[in-house]
């Protein structure tokens, strides 16, 4: 069967395995990326009409990256320090001692391993933001997880010995109390993002042929197996706001492409097809709003890992946008605007954008024509941020002079080219086409799964 996938507007046909290439416009690659404060500023005096940020929510100029960036990939070493719930209200991290390293934004930052930690959460839902430390008798290592419940308690993940321990933290006044759930006796036990119930946290411990998925807490008696995946699974991304439909990315216990699964929690963990680009590309979500179905995919269907995003349950084929593929830099979405109902080209979408220079800020759009590249705040807990329904994203960050803060950035309009402006798609405008045409008659694409997918059996 042949797949299909769409590059910079045009059908990419892979059949028994082979990509074709379509043709780039830019002999050299991808466009440079412009400088985050230029390119800001050029958008506020294109758009007059976009409403102004307010003083309190402006970003520093000086945290802006430079105009070029040296050719040197720089990609992220850790997973995300900073974890917020799946409603905003609540976040946590690890963060150093006073005195030591608190303005690194966390563990896996370079900071020398005798660095004491503890955990720290965040309440982001009242008036302004504030910081509770949760410390207890002796510090945390480095490794710990981290992750806030609805209710304000934090989950934390040690690792003892062979075995990892799994406590409820809250604040008791002065001090700190501590739940004990139980542990969990394997080799890895990762901890998944937070569910949307707010209540349930769940955590994968992968194997050499299968994976364990564990109920942590939520459940009536301690940490419980849900149950024994077939095959290597990673990744983690929430379908549904009701925390039933888990999308995992699963590579075969003998080897193979890796692709994004379903699991559905309400049928006894049942596993499904959710990603099938092409039969030999990997092919991982990394992220997906409930209210549009929009998806963001990474694969390397098109020869070389590109990021995608397509519709859940559509069968359009992927878009691999163009404005999306930054030289020297490592591009990765985090946020994703909710509540665009049946609308899902029209969400914002927040990306970390990593490079030699540091990280700052992309915004972009499926309907738009451009990745906007913005500043961040000093001290940006980088990967982070919660979109409003109205467009407004919420990025914290924590320096010398703050412990605690939001910064509030309204997410740029996108506008299209007049007549007579550079062509879009010329590799210096930042203007690349990131939709697409309809594909030919003769590309039959499969499309992206809806999960849950009744009917069709888990590979194996």
């Amino acid at each position: 069967m042949t797949a299909c996938a769409i590059e910079d507007g045009t059908a990419v046909a892979v059949e028994a395995g082979e990509t074709v290439e379509p043709g780039s416009e830019d002999p050299g690659g991808a466009a440079e990326p412009p400088d985050p404060a230029t390119d800001a500023a050029e958008d506020a005096a294109a758009d007059p009409q976009e409403p102004p940020v307010p003083p309190e929510s402006a970003v520093p100029a000086e945290s802006a990256a430079p105009a070029r960036v040296p050719a040197e990939t720089v990609l992220p070493t850790a997973p995300p320090a900073f974890t917020i719930t799946a409603n905003g209200a609540y976040a946590a991290r690890l963060t150093a001692a006073p005195g030591e390293a608190h303005e690194t934004g966390g563990a896996g930052s370079g900071i020398p391993a005798d660095t004491a930690w503890y955990p720290e959460r965040w309440t982001l839902d009242g008036p302004e933001p504030y910081a509770v430390p949760l410390p207890l008798n002796q510090p945390e290592e480095a490794d710990s997880q981290v992750l806030p419940l609805a209710d304000g308690r934090v989950l934390i993940r040690r690792r003892v010995a062979d075995r990892h321990t799994l406590s409820l933290l809250y604040p008791t006044g002065p001090g700190t109390g501590e739940l004990p759930l139980g542990a969990v006796e394997c080799a890895e036990l990762t901890l998944l993002p937070p569910s949307p119930d707010g209540v349930s946290a769940y955590a994968l411990a992968a194997g050499a042929h299968s994976t364990g998925l564990w109920l942590v807490a939520g459940g009536p008696s301690g940490p419980e197996q849900v149950a024994e995946l077939p095959g290597r699974c990673s990744g983690g991304v929430w379908l549904d706001r009701a925390g039933r439909l888990l999308a995992l990315d699963r590579e075969p216990a003998e080897g193979g492409p890796v692709k994004a699964v379903a699991v559905d929690l309400g049928r006894g963990a049942e596993m499904t097809p959710l990603l099938q680009i092409a039969p030999d590309s990997d092919d991982r979500l990394l992220l997906a709003d409930p209210d549009s179905g929009l998806l963001l995919i990474r694969s390397n269907a098109p020869g070389h890992d590109r990021l995608g995003w397509g519709v859940l349950g559509s069968c359009l084929p992927v878009r691999f946008p163009e404005c999306l593929r930054l030289p020297d830099a490592a591009v990765s979405p985090f946020a994703v605007q909710p509540g665009q109902m049946l609308m899902p080209e029209s969400c914002a979408v927040a990306l970390r954008i990593d490079a030699a220079a540091g990280s700052w800020l992309g915004v972009w759009r499926p309907a738009g024509r451009r990745l906007h590249q913005l500043p961040v705040p000093e001290g940006w807990l980088a990967g982070s941020g919660v979109w409003s329904r109205e467009g407004v994203l919420g990025l914290p960050y924590a320096n010398g002079e703050t412990a605690c803060a939001v910064a509030f950035l309204a997410a740029p309009a996108d506008e299209e080219p007049a007549m007579g402006r550079t062509p879009a798609g010329y590799p210096q405008s930042g203007m690349q086409p990131s939709g697409a045409v309809a594909p030919p008659s003769v590309c039959r694409p499969v499309p992206l799964g809806q999960a849950p997918l009744v009917g069709r059996t888990a590979p194996r």
